[in-house]
């Protein structure tokens, strides 16, 4: 590995590594990080100590404790257990001596917009140069409908300053996007207004804050796409057990698929219906994979079982992208090596990512020989390619999903390619080449 620096951007570059043999083993994938993340924010507003056993201890979650410490709330962090001590409601926090660093965690970001919307003092939030192109309006424009006044160096991107604000309105509002993020930082808000707040869901997403809530004593009304925020602020400390984050277990799982002679387990991986596209994805490529010890928690989990096999073309559209909008990448790597052509639409959330997915996806996979035409709002990939190493350096743009998943393009190449901006990976899986090292 090596570092060396172009113009203000630190880089790092490393040697991909390759698999003689296929994958072969057993690992225990990190923490959801969307788990991760809410357990801090639901700790610090609740009554009593929270306990937080496998933790995701990645760069965003860092973010989120970070945020949480200057706003007064003590946190401490024990390997992967998180203690939070919870400071009994909304309303109870300090004001922070400095600005909000969000690093580059989009999901702190906006949640933190809704949830901190009813401070008695200025917040100032700022990111890093990637995360401050990510547009905020959609959730600045809401949030604005219930009184919250923000205001920003740049039209709705960071940095901005959440001003105080002694009332919050409820909100009648038609999400124009398919995204949780958006969806909870309005449920954040919504907790805190004088009215009820009603929201409708374009599309159903990630529902982590949903049973969270539940989980911490609160309660939400939810009938299909609509959902009844009423006014509450108790909420009662728990002890958590964050399973496995799916979207880190479906490298592996795409891996195993497609490099020959791999046969893997992945321990308790979260199995969150609205989570689990890779494994409906893989349904429709004709994949074979083993659950056993299912869970029966508030989050569902369980052992996935899964080995190289042929895999057959797919066709993902609108309704399918939010429960696998994070894996597509993934998808389109695998779909390379399905038999047939592929198409995937109604993914233009993809465009307004860490990166433009679409645009990063097809530039890198070309590389290694991969057959992909980009459309507005997805791909069309022909099937049965051989990838090969790529014969200049690939780059993951600073996205950790688009390194790791050249990552695992490289293992079915069977090369050793070379990669730019690896240390992108740590933003939400800082152990991920330790534990390929202990599959390969």
């Amino acid at each position: 590995m090596a570092d060396y620096e172009q113009g203000d951007i630190k880089m790092t570059t490393v040697e991909l590594p390759k698999s003689e043999n296929g994958l072969h083993g057993t690992l225990t994938v990190p923490g959801d990080k969307s788990i991760s993340h809410r357990s801090i924010m639901l700790g610090a507003i609740s009554h009593g100590t929270t306990v937080v056993n496998h933790f995701l201890l990645s760069d965003d979650c860092l973010h989120t404790i970070g945020a949480f410490r200057e706003l007064g709330v003590a946190i401490a962090v024990d390997g992967d257990q998180v203690t939070i001590e919870g400071k009994g409601g909304f309303n109870h926090f300090t004001k922070p001596t400095k600005p909000l660093d969000m690093g580059n965690s989009g999901t702190s970001t906006r949640l933190l917009l809704g949830f901190l919307s009813h401070q008695p003092f200025d917040i100032d939030l700022f990111g890093d140069a990637s995360l401050s192109k990510r547009p905020l309006d959609r959730v600045i424009k809401p949030l604005a409908k219930m009184g919250v006044h923000v205001t920003a160096t740049d039209d709705n991107f960071l940095p901005v300053t959440l001003h105080a604000n002694p009332r919050l309105r409820g909100l009648d509002y038609q999400l124009p996007v398919a995204s949780a993020q958006v969806k909870s930082a309005l449920i954040w808000a919504g907790l805190q207004a004088e009215q009820p707040s009603h929201l409708t869901e374009k599309l159903i997403t990630r529902d982590h804050t949903e049973k969270m809530i539940a989980q911490f004593g609160g309660h939400l009304e939810q009938d299909g796409l609509e959902i009844t925020v009423t006014p509450q602020d108790h909420f009662e400390a728990q002890q958590i057990t964050v399973p496995g984050d799916i979207s880190s277990a479906a490298f592996f799982l795409v891996a195993a698929a497609c490099v020959p002679g791999s046969q893997i387990t992945l321990k308790q991986v979260g199995l969150n219906q609205t989570r689990d596209g890779i494994l409906k994805a893989l349904d429709q490529m004709n994949a074979h994979y083993t659950i056993t010890n299912r869970s029966t928690d508030s989050e569902p989990a369980g052992d996935i079982t899964i080995g190289y096999q042929a895999l057959t073309a797919l066709k993902l559209g609108a309704k399918d992208i939010p429960a696998v909008v994070d894996e597509v990448p993934l998808i389109v790597l695998a779909a390379t090596q399905a038999r047939g052509t592929t198409v995937i639409t109604g993914a233009e959330e993809l465009r307004v990512k860490e990166t433009d997915r679409i645009a990063t996806v097809t530039e890198e996979l070309t590389k290694m020989g991969a057959k992909i035409t980009p459309q507005p709002d997805g791909f069309i990939i022909e099937g049965g390619t051989k990838l090969h190493t790529a014969t200049t350096p690939l780059d993951s743009h600073g996205d950790h999903r688009i390194g790791m998943m050249l990552a695992v393009a490289n293992l079915i190449a069977g090369g050793n390619s070379v990669l730019n901006n690896a240390d992108s990976i740590s933003v939400s899986y800082p152990e991920f080449f330790n534990d390929l090292d202990q599959l390969r």
